[in-house]
């Protein structure tokens, strides 16, 4: 779904963005492998359901960025909404000690970064930038969906 053009009833689309979502209090925790699988794979279930597509998912220690398509019937605010309330109830439910660490219930920090991309070598510089995120080496986890 790299570079096809998406088609709906009456039209034809190629919609896509840069998400990054930060972990509340900048905690560290996606130094732990579990918790980045349990953030894959909950991205995984949000492809079936939702009309959202990760392309590519890099994490930091603290925060996330995902490169997305998806429809014209929703907007940038609708897909945090959907990825942030998700991943947040999965990450809780999956994870007890979590709950330990932040304090207050939330896992993701208010806001977030939003960027459409285009393609070519915008999408490139993009997924290259995602790919080389990580204050250390050793520390970032990249997904590439299929």
């Amino acid at each position: 779904m790299e570079n096809e053009l998406c088609k709906a009833s009456h039209k034809v689309f190629r919609i896509k963005y840069h998400f990054v979502l930060c972990i509340k209090y900048r905690k560290d925790l996606f130094l732990n492998e579990k918790y980045t699988e349990t953030i894959r794979k909950t991205c995984d279930e949000i492809q079936k359901r939702y009309y959202v597509k990760f392309e590519t998912i890099g994490f930091d220690e603290d925060h996330v960025h995902f490169m997305l398509q998806s429809v014209p019937k929703y907007a940038p605010s609708k897909i945090f909404q959907i990825v942030k309330s998700i991943t947040a109830i999965k990450m809780f439910e999956d994870n007890d000690k979590i709950k330990q660490d932040l304090y207050g219930g939330e896992f993701w920090s208010d806001g977030g970064y939003v960027a459409t991309v285009g393609e070519g070598v915008n999408a490139d510089i993009i997924r290259d930038y995602i790919k080389k995120q990580g204050r250390k080496g050793e520390q970032l986890k990249l997904f590439e969906f299929s």
